[in-house]
C-alpha cells in the first residue's frame, strides 16, 4: 500500500517529533561530524522549526572551522530563496514564509552549500520537504551549489517517489555521520 504525499508528510512528521523527543542530544552529535561536510566557503544552514534537527550547533563547528555561514530568506512566496550573511547571535526577523532570517542590512550571497531540513530522505538522494517548495525551486535556480540533506537517521526511508520538480540531495548529515549519494 503506498502513501500520498500529504500522508506521507503527515507520518514522517509525526516519526520526526518522536525522534527529536527520544533523542534531544542528535544535533550536538551530527554536528561533530562537520568536518565531513563537502568543502564550501559559504555554508547555507536554516533555523529550526518544530521538529527540524537544530543547526546551532553546527552552526558554531562550522564558523569555529572558518567556514563562512548564511540562512535563507523568502521574498516572494512563489520564488527561489535568496540568502544572507549571519553568524551565531546575530539578530534575525521573519521573512516572507515565517522563518527567522537575516535583516536586510545583511550582505546578500551565494552559498557553495546548502543544508535542508526535510521530513524524509532515501540512499539515492531523495529528499521529502514539507512541501512549500521553497528549497526545490532554489536548489532548481542554483544548481552548482551542493545540496545537503541535515536530518535524524531514523528520517531514512527505503525509497521516495519523486517528481520532475523534485531536486536529489548530494549527501546528508546524521548524529550518525555524512553520507554522500550517488
Amino acid at each position: 500500500m503506498s502513501l500520498d504525499k500529504h500522508e506521507q508528510r503527515s507520518a514522517m512528521r509525526a516519526l520526526r517529533k518522536r525522534l527529536a523527543q527520544v533523542d534531544p542530544s542528535a544535533a550536538g552529535r551530527a554536528a561533530d561530524h562537520a568536518d565531513r561536510l563537502p568543502d564550501g566557503a559559504f555554508v547555507a544552514l536554516y533555523r529550526a522549526m518544530g521538529s527540524e534537527l537544530d543547526a546551532d550547533a553546527l552552526a558554531v563547528a562550522l564558523e569555529a572551522a572558518g567556514r563562512h555561514l548564511c540562512l535563507p530568506v523568502v521574498l516572494q512566496r512563489d520564488a527561489p530563496m535568496i540568502f544572507r550573511a549571519w553568524s551565531p547571535g546575530e539578530p534575525l526577523e521573519l521573512d516572507a514564509a515565517g522563518c527567522p532570517a537575516p535583516l536586510p542590512l545583511a550582505e546578500t550571497v551565494d552559498p557553495d552549500l546548502i543544508l535542508t531540513p526535510l521530513l524524509a530522505f532515501d540512499p539515492f538522494g531523495g529528499r521529502l520537504g514539507q512541501g512549500g517548495g521553497y528549497y526545490d525551486r532554489t536548489f532548481a535556480a542554483r544548481p552548482d551549489a551542493i545540496r545537503v540533506g541535515f536530518a535524524y537517521a531514523g528520517q531514512a526511508v527505503e525509497r521516495l517517489a519523486l517528481e520532475d520538480h523534485d531536486v536529489r540531495l548530494h549527501g546528508v548529515l546524521t548524529e550518525t555521520g555524512y553520507t554522500a549519494f550517488p
